[in-house]
């Protein structure tokens, strides 16, 4: 019974909890950019470098069926060995931009801790005294002078 309830505490963990909503974002976030690059970037790209289509963007190392291919599909299904060029420039592309976009949300963290930690030091410190306070040590200090 005790290792159902380490378990329990171990799962229901802040840190765990935040780590689970993290994936579940990152995830999303890959699904995002897979179609950014994919419907977006690559057609722009294919189009201004003379009509390529990166996802047929591949080079036959062998045809057992001698079949003539045009499309990564069609080798696939003649069962030719490929290599993928195409898709393999997709995957830079993807990484690129989750690499950017983390850069970018790490440097705004750093930039939020650097002003966090420049804040003036007066914002930082102790709070005055009550004043009956004061008036003790004023009394304290003129019963030393006598």
């Amino acid at each position: 019974m005790s290792f159902l309830k380490e378990f329990k505490e171990f799962a229901v963990r802040g840190n765990m909890v935040d780590m689970a909503v993290g994936i579940v974002i990152g995830g999303a976030f890959g699904t995002i950019v897979s179609s950014l690059v994919n419907d977006v970037f690559t057609p722009i790209l294919g189009l201004m470098i003379g009509g390529i289509d990166f996802a047929n963007l591949f080079i036959v190392l062998s045809n057992p069926s001698d079949t003539p291919v045009t499309t990564l599909l069609e080798a696939q299904e003649a069962g030719a060995a490929t290599l993928n060029v195409g898709l393999f420039l997709n995957a830079i592309i993807q990484f690129t931009i989750v690499a950017f976009a983390l850069f970018l949300l790490v440097k705004g963290i750093n930039t939020l801790r650097r002003q966090e930690a420049a804040k003036p030091e007066a914002a930082k410190e102790i709070p005055a005294p009550p004043r009956e306070e004061v008036l003790l040590t004023e009394i304290r200090d003129l019963l030393k002078t006598r």
